[in-house]
């Protein structure tokens, strides 16, 4: 590794200064030459640093130290100007540590644009480069590959946009619409014929706006620059008044040693060190001080949705099934031919069904239709999975197009031998501990949270109201992200949280940009300041919670260490303290801030769960995925019941009733007896739980309602399903509230933090 410069310049000052000190006992006047040398060293850069500071509109802690470095050569004072110098020079190598930026270069988009494509000609296809695509060229896509131009598609495709939108979910396209470069196509193998070249396209423009957005950042001013704003003058005049008054230059030298700003030098990026050493321990990796310091002071969170408060990825979230047939039934069919498709929400059904334990059969003769669906043979069954252009005709099915609307889902129909025998509705879901996040970000200082996104008004509204955001903008294109990110900035520091390209022109854009590391775009890591780097959001709250009490720190080290300043220089007007003694003084102040400022490198108070606790919290969280099929009975049996007290229905209420006594409430009682008391005592409040235990309370009480209707000695008649249902889906609700408010207040602390 090559060396820096204010590692090269701090080992000469301490070589030097520390060989006067070795030869002073033996050769006084050759030590004072050393020393000397030593604070002559340290003047030059310290100009230097004065100028770059003033170049850019800074008024630093560096002007005090140039005249205290001066002032010591002018009188002879060279032990001291020595001392300074080593104090200077580690100062500087502490900050520029701290400071170190790696550049903001914007290589992975352009990394990701392909540099050659594929021409469609009569004789065959052509490789070329993508630069040489002219419009009116016929290009090929494969599956898996970026369209590198803009252009018109010649047969329907399907394609991944969510580096442009966020959208998470592939987005079919039909002959003749347009499609934008930067796009991956997921389907069959397209051809796009060009209507604009590679400069000229969507993606094109994508890097230039980055470019722009990483170009006109908004300086900041630092801690320590504005604590010297407001010090200096002051150190100034007092070194001013004691020459003028006593008519010695020394006093004036000894008020300026004592004055130098040591402090600020080193105690304020050393609590600036200790918290990007703090916040990479959570998981949280600043490229500099300035954007911890920076970090420490947001006030506005603007937090993309795809990927960052959402999974980003569809999940099938409801099941449901025809007359006749089970959700399981239906799931099992429909992951059977998933298996083997390539689409995105392939992946999605068939995960739901091997989360149930459900039994996948070999499918035979799959064919896809890009934009519609896959056909295939299950044991004998003919099945279909995919989109529908039939006509609602069943209850069940409008109910199911009706609650896909309400939940702002994606609906994927399941047909068997022609007819239809269920629905699978998926969603992009909300990260676990997404609430929580928020809730800790508006503790640690955040006034406002908005949410930006390319998704639907609907899908985006349904995620805002969940986790109790401010305002959320939906179908935003990444140059409306970034006009929006500016708008934020004027009502204070702004902090952009996102993880894919669309969000890298926004992240360079804002005070602070935050990327999901783990799965986001290489793209926006790059143009970001702080980096996550494992797949979770409420990394995010420990970034801002560890970066505020750093900044914190720093400034109250920097002002305690002024404030004692201020008392030595008096002492040191008066003539009571002259220089060197000013030196070993401030030296004193100097050990006193440091180990203040390393209180940053300890954890924040809420630290992990005990062992034995994160153990039950992992168990019952367990329980929770085992538990979805006796929760799905309650609302298939009330769902039953549309139609009277069929047999049909009875049996559906029975079995419900059956699953829910037998493996759901054995599960609460646990959680009551054994995981709640273990909370209370973690928590240090015996009331901690109280909300979450009247939440059993009202589980047990509808499952006895439900007993007592099974219970009758008529049998369940036409009169009892009114209360029935109102009984069956009040306990749906109550468990669906519950188990929400389990995962995302306890469950997620089983997590290391």
């Amino acid at each position: 590794m090559k060396p820096r410069f204010d590692h090269l310049f701090l080992i000469a000052v301490v070589l030097v200064a520390g060989a006067g000190g070795v030869v002073w006992l033996r050769d006084p006047h050759t030590a004072r030459i050393l020393w000397a040398v030593a604070t002559a060293t340290a003047v030059v850069p310290a100009v230097r640093w004065v100028v770059d500071d003033l170049r850019a509109r800074r008024f630093g802690a560096d002007v005090l130290a140039v005249l205290a470095l001066v002032g010591t050569l002018a009188v002879g004072e060279y032990l001291a100007g020595a001392v300074v110098a080593v104090m200077v020079g580690t100062g500087h190598a502490l900050d520029a540590y701290a400071r170190r930026r790696a550049r903001r270069d914007l290589s992975a988009l352009l990394d990701r644009a392909p540099r050659e494509t594929h021409l469609r000609e009569h004789d065959g296809l052509r490789r070329v480069e993508v630069d040489a695509v002219e419009p009116g060229d016929q290009v090929v896509v494969r599956p898996g590959e970026v369209v590198p131009v803009d252009g018109v598609l010649l047969g329907d495709a399907t394609f991944d946009e969510s580096a442009l939108t966020g959208e998470p979910e592939p987005v079919t396209r039909l002959r003749g619409e347009r499609v934008r470069s930067g796009v991956v196509a997921t389907g069959a193998v397209v051809d796009v014929r060009a209507t604009a070249t590679a400069q000229e396209s969507t993606y094109a423009g994508l890097v230039r706006l980055a470019q722009e957005a990483s170009a006109t950042g908004a300086p900041i001013v630092r801690v320590a620059d504005r604590i010297a704003a407001v010090f200096l003058p002051v150190a100034v005049a007092m070194a001013g008044a004691a020459a003028v008054v006593t008519g010695e230059l020394t006093r004036a030298v000894a008020v300026l040693v004592t004055a130098t700003p040591c402090p600020l030098l080193l105690a304020v990026p050393v609590a600036i060190t200790a918290g990007m050493s703090r916040a990479a321990r959570a998981g949280v990796v600043l490229r500099d001080g300035q954007a911890l310091e920076t970090l420490g002071g947001a006030q506005i969170a603007v937090l993309d949705k795809t990927g960052t408060v959402t999974v980003g990825r569809p999940a099938v979230v409801d099941v449901i099934p025809a007359r006749g047939w089970t959700a399981p039934g239906v799931l099992a069919v429909a992951a059977s031919v998933e298996q083997l498709s390539t689409h995105a929400l392939a992946s999605a059904v068939v995960g739901a069904a091997r989360a149930a334990g459900l039994h996948l059969e070999p499918a035979r003769e799959v064919h896809e239709q890009p934009g519609h669906g896959a056909w295939g043979h299950v044991e004998g069954v003919r099945v279909f999975v995919g989109s529908r252009d039939e006509e609602l005709t069943e209850n069940w099915e409008r109910a199911a197009a009706g609650k896909a609307r309400l939940d702002a889902a994606t609906t994927v129909w399941v047909k068997a031998d022609e007819k239809f025998v269920g629905a699978l509705l998926l969603r992009d879901p909300v990260r676990r501990e997404a609430a929580r996040t928020m809730r800790r970000l508006r503790a640690a200082g955040l006034r406002r949270l908005v949410m930006l996104t390319g998704d639907r008004q609907q899908a985006a509204e349904e995620v805002a109201g969940l986790l109790g955001l401010d305002e959320v903008v939906a179908q935003c294109a990444p140059e409306d992200k970034v006009a929006r990110v500016r708008a934020e900035q004027t009502g204070g520091i702004t902090v952009m949280v996102g993880d894919g390209i669309n969000d890298a022109p926004a992240l360079a854009a804002a005070d602070v940009g935050v990327a999901l590391g783990n799965r986001g775009s290489a793209a926006a890591a790059q143009a970001a300041d702080a980096i996550i780097l494992d797949d979770r959001i409420d990394r995010l709250a420990d970034g801002v919670e560890i970066a505020a009490r750093a900044r914190r720190i720093a400034v109250q080290s920097a002002a305690s260490g002024m404030g004692l300043a201020l008392v030595a220089m008096g002492f040191a007007a008066f003539g009571l303290l002259p220089a060197v003694g000013g030196a070993v003084v401030q030296e004193a102040i100097d050990v006193a801030v440091i180990l203040y400022a390393l209180r940053a490198l300890l954890p924040l108070r809420h630290g992990s769960m005990r062992a034995d606790t994160t153990r039950l919290l992992e168990r019952f969280d367990a329980e929770h995925a085992e538990l979805s099929d006796a929760r799905e009975a309650v609302r298939v049996a009330a769902d039953a019941l549309r139609s009277g007290m069929t047999t049909e229905a009875a049996h559906t209420v029975r079995r419900a009733h059956q699953l829910v006594t037998e493996r759901l409430l054995p599960h609460e009682r646990a959680e009551e007896t054994e995981l709640y008391p273990a909370l209370s005592a973690e928590f240090g409040d015996q009331n901690a739980t109280v909300t979450m235990s009247r939440g059993h309370a009202e589980i047990e009480r509808l499952v006895r309602r439900l007993g007592r209707h099974l219970a009758e000695p008529s049998g369940m008649t036409g009169d009892q399903v009114d209360d029935l249902r109102a009984t069956l889906y009040g306990l749906d609700a109550v468990l669906r509230l519950h188990f929400a408010q389990e995962e995302e207040g306890y469950f997620v602390l089983a997590q290391p933090r």
